[in-house]
C-alpha cells in the first residue's frame, strides 16, 4: 500500500485571479473610475496591473491615466466599486471552493495572503465556513507588496511555520514571485495573465479536481523532516 502524501505545513491562498475571479471587477472600476475623471485607460495597462499592491496600481494610474486624482484616492474609489461588486456576487475560481474542502477535511491549515485590503475581503470570508483561514494577511496590513516577499513571510511567521514547508496558490507573476521570494513552492493556475515557468513553481491550466493528493511537495518538508 503505497504512503499517504507529505502535506504541506500550510498552504497560503492568494485572493484576486485564485480563490475569486475579481479582476474583471478591479479592471471595470479602473475604466469606470478613469472615464469619470476625463482620463484614459486602456486594457493593457490594467493588465499590468494585476497581482499588485494597490497603492503601487493607485500611483501607476495616477501617473498613465491623466486623472488628477491622488494615489491613496483612486485606491479608495476603486475599493469601493469593486466591494459593492463582489457584496452582490462572489466570483469564485473553478474548482477553489472544492479544494479548499479538502485540505479543510485533511487538517490542512490555510492562510489567505491578498494584496486587497480588508473591508475588501470581508464579504468573501463571510460566505466561507468559520475558521477557513486561520490567518489573513492583507495589502493594508504590510509594508511592503507583493511582489515582495513580506505578505507571504508574514503569514507563515503567524503560523509558525518555515516557508519552505509551505504551499502558495498564486495566478500570477507577481504573487508568484512574491512566495518564491519568501521560499515557498508555488502552484500557479494561470487566470488573466501568463505565468512563466521558474524553478519552484508548479503550473497547473485548472485547480478543477485538484485535492490534497494532487498538490505538489513544498521544498522544505524533506529538510524539515530529516534536519
Amino acid at each position: 500500500m503505497p504512503d499517504a502524501p507529505e502535506l504541506p505545513a500550510a498552504v497560503l491562498w492568494d485572493m484576486d485571479g485564485t480563490l475569486v475571479d475579481t479582476e474583471p471587477y478591479w479592471i471595470q472600476a479602473e475604466f469606470d473610475l478613469v472615464e469619470a475623471n476625463g482620463g484614459t485607460w486602456s486594457r493593457e495597462q490594467a493588465l499590468d496591473l494585476v497581482g499588485n499592491d494597490l497603492l503601487v496600481s493607485g500611483r501607476y494610474i495616477a501617473e498613465h491615466s491623466g486623472i488628477d486624482l491622488d494615489p491613496a484616492t483612486i485606491v479608495e474609489e476603486l475599493l469601493d466599486r469593486v466591494t459593492r461588486r463582489v457584496e452582490e456576487e462572489v466570483p469564485w475560481r473553478p474548482g477553489a471552493l472544492e479544494l479548499l474542502t479538502s485540505l479543510r477535511e485533511h487538517g490542512v491549515r490555510c492562510a489567505l495572503v491578498t494584496m486587497s485590503y480588508r473591508r475588501f475581503v470581508a464579504p468573501i470570508l463571510d460566505v466561507l465556513p468559520a475558521g477557513t483561514f486561520e490567518v489573513v494577511v492583507t495589502g493594508d496590513t504590510v509594508s511592503q507588496g507583493k511582489p515582495h516577499p513580506e505578505p507571504y513571510l508574514k503569514a507563515a511567521a503567524i503560523l509558525g511555520v518555515d516557508p519552505a514547508t509551505t504551499l502558495a496558490i498564486e495566478d500570477s507573476n507577481t504573487g508568484a514571485r512574491s512566495a518564491e521570494t519568501a521560499g515557498c513552492t508555488v502552484l500557479v493556475a494561470e487566470n488573466h495573465v501568463p505565468v512563466l515557468p521558474g524553478d519552484r513553481r508548479v503550473l497547473v491550466d485548472t485547480l478543477v479536481g485538484l485535492d490534497v493528493a494532487d498538490l505538489p511537495r513544498p521544498a522544505g518538508l524533506h529538510s524539515a523532516r530529516t534536519g
